[in-house]
């Protein structure tokens, strides 16, 4: 199920992570060359992909909510 992202905060060892709309959380880490994700470095990028929709496996297996 895809969902949009609504926020975003840092891990404990400092990784980006998505706030999903549904309640759960995804990291969107830039790991060249697997992961390309640069817009996660900056804030203006991070504010720029607010409301893309990510697949949210947790939700597709029925999980609940992340704590926060």
């Amino acid at each position: 199920m895809r969902q949009p992202i609504v926020g975003y905060h840092r891990d404990e060892e400092g990784h980006w992570v998505a706030e999903l709309a549904c309640g759960h959380n995804q990291h969107v880490r830039h790991q060249p060359p697997w992961v390309e994700r640069p817009w996660v470095i900056t804030e203006a990028g991070r504010r720029s992909r607010l409301g893309l929709e990510l697949p949210c496996v947790k939700c597709d297996r029925g999980e609940p909510r992340d704590l926060p």
